[in-house]
């Protein structure tokens, strides 16, 4: 038998996008690795690759080449199962869902308090970054790992509260048909004894050419976009998402410091500096508006304050849509880092008196 996995890393400036290919090659039980600079080699696979819990590398599953994926990562290998959507309506997880289309599918559940308030406002920026195309020729899913309790309705308010517009569906079903589905994506793990500790990857895919990658949901929005928009349509000159600024005519990229990237990384896809309020509050001059113990923990446990109805963070939950903080598990030199960051940011517009860049 053999497989590949692709890692990549997706560089948090821009659109660019790093990747290291590792090719494992399994015979008759033993294991040869080799190392490769293609970060779009797909080869031969004959199960999902499993990937241990916290890896945040960005994993690639191979498919084969085009001449066989309609047969290998087809109807005979996807399970063709009801779902329901947010809208109340039935569908079917092939047949309406992936056959013939470039997607991107995740796993949340609308109780979650650590990753998925942020993965989900992570992918409604890639799905504003690629605007009416999704639901046309990219198709995104959300599907619960708690069905019990997200029930269409309860899907349906967590769109209304993200704002997240058309051509993104959110699927619920039978508790065992959505672990199958899970398997069969290869995101599936059963040493996670807490049902927070969930599988946050993402997994991309074109179905008809049979390529799947598995991304991190700390990837720049930018980079998914591309992804989604260019790179699993082939490069198709009329899938542009981005119009690419000229060699001589690109700025200059500075530095980006630990502050920097943790905001562009953890922060940017709920909140600004300086341009108003979005998901989340606008956080120009909050290091000197608020108290900085507070802030401090804040970043560091801001379920035990909601759960504690700390009269601050309640009042925040209510007035941004009843979006929870998610908790990033910060340590103490990331969070005064990002804080280092924001203050920074904040003297440097004020005394320019003008907008972000």
């Amino acid at each position: 038998m053999r497989s590949a996995i692709t890692l990549g890393w997706a560089a948090s400036s821009g659109a660019a996008l790093a990747a290291i290919s590792l090719l494992c090659f399994f015979d008759g039980g033993h294991a040869h690795a080799e190392m490769g600079g293609d970060a779009s080699a797909f080869a031969a696979s004959e199960q999902p690759t499993r990937v241990s819990a916290g890896s945040s590398a960005a994993t690639s599953i191979a498919a084969r080449p085009k001449h066989h994926a309609s047969s290998r990562w087809g109807a005979d290998w996807f399970p063709n199962i009801e779902l329901t959507n947010h809208e109340g309506k039935k569908v079917r997880f092939f047949d309406d869902l992936l056959k013939d289309k470039v997607v991107a599918i995740n796993f949340i559940f609308t109780k979650c308090r650590n990753t998925c308030p942020s993965e989900t406002a992570k992918m409604r920026r890639v799905q504003r970054l690629l605007g009416d195309r999704v639901g046309q020729d990219v198709f995104m899913y959300s599907i619960t790992l708690d069905p019990r309790w997200d029930t269409p309705e309860r899907l349906a308010d967590y769109v209304d509260r993200y704002d997240i517009g058309p051509g993104w569906q959110f699927l619920t079903g039978d508790p065992k048909d959505l672990e199958l589905i899970q398997r069969k994506l290869g995101m599936y793990f059963d040493d996670l004894d807490d049902p927070q500790d969930h599988n946050v990857s993402l997994i991309l895919g074109n179905q008809t050419t049979g390529r799947w990658q598995k991304r991190s949901p700390h990837d720049d929005p930018y980079v998914l976009a591309s992804m989604l928009g260019e790179a699993l349509h082939g490069y198709h000159s009329s899938k542009r998402v981005f119009d690419r600024p000229l060699y001589n005519t690109a700025k200059v990229m500075t530095g980006v410091s630990r502050g920097q990237y943790l905001f562009k990384t953890r922060c940017s896809s709920c909140h600004t500096i300086g341009r108003g309020d979005d998901i989340g509050p606008d956080l120009m001059g909050v290091t000197e508006q608020r108290d900085r113990d507070w802030l401090v923990r804040w970043l560091k446990e801001p379920d035990v304050m909601l759960r504690e109805k700390d009269p601050l963070a309640t009042a925040l939950f209510a007035k941004y849509r009843r979006i929870p903080m998610p908790n990033q598990k910060l340590g103490d030199l990331e969070i005064e880092a990002l804080l280092e960051f924001i203050s920074a940011q904040t003297v440097r517009l004020t005394k320019a008196g003008s907008q972000p860049d």
